[in-house]
Order: C-alpha cells, then structure tokens, then sequence
C-alpha cells in the first residue's frame, strides 16, 4: 500500500453541506409525500420553497463543536475529479487513454482510504476543520433558480461558511501506486474545483501540499 498525508488550505470559504435538521426528510419530506418514488418527486409534492427553506446547510461538529469533513466527503470529491477526467477524454480513445478509469466509483471505493491525522486506520474518523486565528463561521445566502412545473421560481439558499484560509490535514492510503499517482491528480482538481456547497462559484477552492516527516 501507499500513504501520504496531505494538507488542504482553501483560498475561498468553504460551505457546509449537511442539513440543520437531521429531521428535515421524515418531518417535511416523507410525511408529505410518502409514496414518492424520487428525490424529484419528494420536492415537487412538498413545494420548492419549503424544500429549500427547510434545507439550511451546516457543518457536522464534533465533541469540542468544531466543524469537521468526514473522510467519505473527501472521497467524493475524488470520484467528482474523476468523472471530470472521464468526460473529458474522447470516447473513441478510451481504451488507449491512461486518464480514463472505468467503473470507477466501486474502484475508487475499494482502492483509497481515508483518515484524519489524529486516528487510527478502522476507526471512525473526523477530519477537523482549523480556522484561522480570529475568525469564525459565518453565512452565505445566495439566491437559487429553480425550474419548476408553474415556471422558473427564484429562492435563497443559505449555508453555514467557514472563512478563507482554513485548513485540514489527513492521511490517504491506496491499494497501488498508479491508485496514488491518480489520487495526486484528484488533489490538483481542488484548485478549480473545491469541497462543499456550491463549488461551481468557487466555493471551497484550495491549494494542497504533501506532509513529510
């Protein structure tokens, strides 16, 4: 196996993505729209604006009520880097291109791991976000354009931000080298496209730099 650790410090602020209401799917979705089939479905029988007023974006905390990723968040911005690089290589060069990774979510899944710097391999794992001195949490609301079946409807959407120049440290281990020579490329895509809530702005844009001992 390969190990490195690396650090991430975003250069724009990050936003949170999980909802302040753990509740907000059994209490507002579900309960109005039991038979729904769909994520689609669910939102168009409860109403866009209620959906999107009852979808506030946070960071998970830990014990100490720091904000914090988990490791698997990091992993789907692997996934997303990928995918970018899969798009972008013509399909009839596939077979030949060395970019290009079928199948690679169950690859990706099975072939890197992910952990905070302070815990050990097979233990749950929170990966702590440090703000810079001085600073705290903040808001972004910014208004969101939904199409729906009445027309298009604009909303705000609100998250929780963490400032710029925060910062995280983790360990990643793949099963092979060329797994790791990829993960580097991952790591790269970070600089135009970041962690967390709307990063198609910019949002949660970083630079990163290996750890060494």
């Amino acid at each position: 196996m390969e190990t490195m650790r690396v650090r991430l410090t975003f250069t724009d602020e990050i936003l949170g993505t999980a909802s302040a209401r753990p509740d907000v799917h059994e209490k507002f979705i579900a309960s109005k729209a039991p038979d729904a089939a769909t994520r689609e479905q669910e939102v168009a029988a409860v109403g866009v604006e209620q959906a999107i007023k009852d979808a506030m974006t946070v960071f998970p905390k830990n014990e100490n009520g720091e904000p914090i990723f988990w490791p698997y968040q990091i992993l789907g911005m692997f996934k997303s880097a990928q995918q970018a690089i899969n798009q972008s290589v013509d399909k009839s060069n596939r077979k030949e291109s060395k970019q290009y990774m079928a199948s690679y979510k169950s690859k990706l899944d099975l072939g890197v791991f992910i952990k905070a710097t302070d815990s050990e391999w097979g233990d749950r794992s929170m990966i702590v976000i440090h703000m810079p001195e001085g600073t705290e949490m903040s808001n972004c609301e910014r208004p969101l354009r939904c199409e729906t079946m009445q027309g298009p409807r604009v909303s705000l959407a609100n998250s929780e931000t963490c400032p710029i120049g925060s910062w995280i440290e983790f360990d990643i281990r793949t099963m092979t080298a060329d797994l790791m020579e990829r993960v580097r490329s991952y790591l790269d895509f970070g600089l135009y496209n970041g962690l967390g809530q709307w990063r198609n702005s910019g949002k949660g844009r970083y630079r990163w730099t290996e750890i060494t001992e």
